[in-house]
């Protein structure tokens, strides 16, 4: 069983709370699924989740390269230099990062109403980012956007492989086929 599940932002990966957070426990999901990976508290978006160990381990492995894309709203306007930068990859403090496919864009369409809501401030202008990554580093396209700076304001994983957010609520989840 492979599910797909639009994590709200504030809520854990996992299915315990810890320090006054939700977990994946108050949604409903089917006994016996674990997350594929993980997606940070203050992210929202995109997490697999599965009954099948090796399953698990393919889609959270760096070996497998599976692409994540992630919709990131940065402080600031990004120039071609910083984009650059984040197509060859970037330095950090753990090692090169892989290249990604990196592309300004316009505010999603289907883009939902966060909560809390990004604070907005009339003298600092935001852009969208649109991230396409093969590795996983812990909290890397908000390091990756900070080291070119652009710091990331609010970052939803919108698909992971074949599997996106298509019609899927935050807090809401499908049964996908593997």
């Amino acid at each position: 069983m492979l599910i797909a599940f639009n994590k709200p932002m504030n809520v854990l990966s996992q299915f315990t709370s810890e320090g006054g957070w939700p977990a994946l426990n108050g949604f409903g999901l089917p006994k016996g699924v674990y997350a594929a990976g993980r997606l940070d508290r203050d992210s929202e978006g995109m997490l697999l989740l599965t009954d099948n160990g090796k399953q698990q381990a393919r889609i959270a492995s760096p070996r497998a390269k599976m692409p994540k894309t992630y919709y990131a709203l940065v402080e600031g306007v990004p120039g071609a230099e910083a984009l650059e930068a984040l197509r060859v990859g970037v330095t950090l403090k753990d090692g090169q990062t892989r290249p990604a496919h990196v592309a300004a864009t316009d505010v999603p369409e289907w883009l939902w109403q966060r909560d809390p809501p990004v604070r907005f401030r009339k003298t600092v202008t935001d852009r969208w980012l649109r991230l396409t990554l093969t590795e996983g580093k812990n909290r890397q396209v908000r390091r990756m956007c900070a080291h070119v700076g652009l710091p990331v304001l609010r970052l939803i994983r919108w698909s992971i492989g074949p599997h996106d957010l298509t019609g899927l609520a935050p807090g809401a989840w499908r049964e996908v086929t593997p």
